[in-house]
């Protein structure tokens, strides 16, 4: 489970089906001071209230807020796509929202904000698939590691819906096939490793 040799600049996570489960076993143990970015899409009703976004901040200790076109990134922030809105990055510190069609009958999409990230930080990326129950994320994943990026999918075997990290896992594109405990080791050892450019440049 090394990282060694490996700079990150933002983590950027796909999930859908069985998603808030998996999202609290990763994040609730980062803290406050986790280094990076993370950016989320989660496959959502197109009316989903706030409710979930609040539910978060209770419980995790990063601050966790919906993505707003011409957002500001900044590290040790989680950023969700807005329900019914694709969420990419528009460069290393904003974010930009668009109603193009769906993919993989999906927006927000995951494959939309994994390629839009992997433009911007190239190898600098870490990308992360989790439980669901459809393909979604699977292009992104190659775009990702085309442009050298890292890539992590869940164990299919622990997934509430296996679909989407299997279908992610057979292009042969991801890096490490992971429990969700040892995805939250990766993200705990690159603040414990500085395996992270700071924003600040200090």
């Amino acid at each position: 489970m090394t990282i060694k040799n490996r700079t990150f600049k933002m983590v950027v996570i796909g999930v859908s089906a069985g998603g808030t489960d998996a999202l609290c076993e990763i994040l609730t143990t980062l803290p406050r001071s986790f280094p990076l970015p993370i950016a989320i899409v989660q496959h959502l009703h197109p009316e989903q209230d706030g409710y979930m976004l609040e539910h978060f901040n209770q419980i995790w200790q990063m601050n966790v807020e919906e993505a707003i076109d011409k957002t500001v990134i900044e590290k040790g922030n989680i950023y969700f796509a807005p329900p019914n809105y694709h969420l990419l990055i528009e460069d290393e510190n904003t974010f930009a929202l668009s109603v193009d069609e769906k993919v993989c009958y999906a927006r927000p999409s995951i494959d939309v904000l994994f390629k839009s990230a992997a433009d911007v930080y190239g190898e600098s990326i870490l990308a992360i698939i989790l439980t669901g129950a459809n393909s979604d994320g699977t292009n992104g994943i190659k775009y990702i590691k085309k442009k050298g990026g890292m890539t992590i999918a869940q164990d299919p075997a622990e997934a509430y819906s296996p679909v989407m990290p299997k279908s992610a896992i057979d292009t042969g594109k991801i890096d490490k096939v992971l429990t969700l405990s040892k995805i939250s080791n990766i993200l705990l050892r690159i603040e414990e490793s500085k395996n992270y450019t700071k924003r600040d440049g200090k």
